[in-house]
């Protein structure tokens, strides 16, 4: 009977992008408990989704240099990196609003669905950006 197990080399090629998925999923779950958080104080679901983009996107960037990439954070690559969440935003922003406000989807399952979308170039431009 042969394992099932996961080949090393494939573990070690794909490793930073098995790191950004895992501090993906610790994002996602920041911003979500944030987003709640707004959403139950009658923050509009808009401005909930900024603020804790924000605030998830800050905790993204350490996670991102400590753990994914191993790499020093520094001031430089700080203000860099929300360069690759403008696109993440935007997707994810117009992605809400479309399941929302067009298909009618619950307001606290649609940012849970739009957060998945981005993720491919998210990955792409935070590696450019943190390992330059």
């Amino acid at each position: 009977m042969q394992s099932k197990r996961v080949p090393s080399y494939i573990i070690n090629k794909y490793q930073s992008f098995i790191r950004f998925i895992l501090v993906g999923i610790v994002n996602t779950f920041n911003y979500y408990i944030l987003y709640l958080l707004f959403m139950a104080v009658s923050i509009p679901y808009i401005f909930s989704h900024t603020v804790a983009f924000v605030i998830s996107m800050i905790g993204s960037f350490y996670l991102n240099c400590y753990f994914t990439y191993k790499t020093k954070p520094t001031l430089k690559k700080f203000f860099q990196f929300p360069i690759t969440y403008i696109v993440n935003y935007s997707v994810t922003t117009i992605s809400l609003y479309v399941l929302v406000d067009l298909f009618m989807l619950n307001e606290f399952i649609a940012p849970l669905i739009s957060a998945v979308i981005p993720i491919p170039f998210t990955y792409l431009v935070s590696r450019w950006v943190l390992t330059k």
